[in-house]
């Protein structure tokens, strides 16, 4: 279990650092390319939730993320011993943590990777670990549906 909130211990410090190094190193509202023609590295804030969706919705988000929360705590508590679904809260957990911290303290989400090759909304460290906990709980759930 320790190795779990490690995990998310590590997902929030990584959302934070990079924030803090893209903060510091790229004017607001630019880009620039990390690996040509597939991703560049930008400095947005985000007021809303993906694709700017409820822009200006800050109480919203911070109640949302709260309960969220609590109810991924709740959970984990519930299903630490089954690894896919431990691994996939850790994540949900590190990933909300490191976009409420944003919002506490600034009033926005500062989103820094944009895909080149497609057009999909700028994202950051949090958005990655919430995504690919969701992919996790979903495969582990579909798994026991198949047994």
């Amino acid at each position: 279990m320790p190795l779990y909130f490690l995990l998310m211990f590590a997902i929030v410090l990584l959302d934070q650092l990079v924030k803090i190094l893209v903060v510091a190193n790229i004017p607001l509202n630019t880009s620039i390319p990390f690996v040509p023609g597939i991703l560049s590295l930008a400095h947005i804030r985000n007021y809303g939730a993906a694709w700017s969706m409820l822009i200006g919705q800050r109480w919203f988000f911070l109640v949302i993320s709260i309960v969220a929360l609590v109810i991924m705590a709740y959970m984990f508590k519930k299903l630490w011993h089954n690894w896919p679904y431990a691994l996939g809260l850790s994540l949900l957990i590190g990933g909300t943590v490191g976009n409420l911290l944003d919002r506490i303290r600034l009033g926005y989400v500062i989103d820094m990777f944009a895909t080149d090759f497609i057009n999909f909304p700028i994202f950051n460290v949090a958005d990655s670990a919430l995504t690919i906990g969701v992919i996790i709980i979903l495969i582990a759930m579909l798994k026991e549906d198949i047994k």
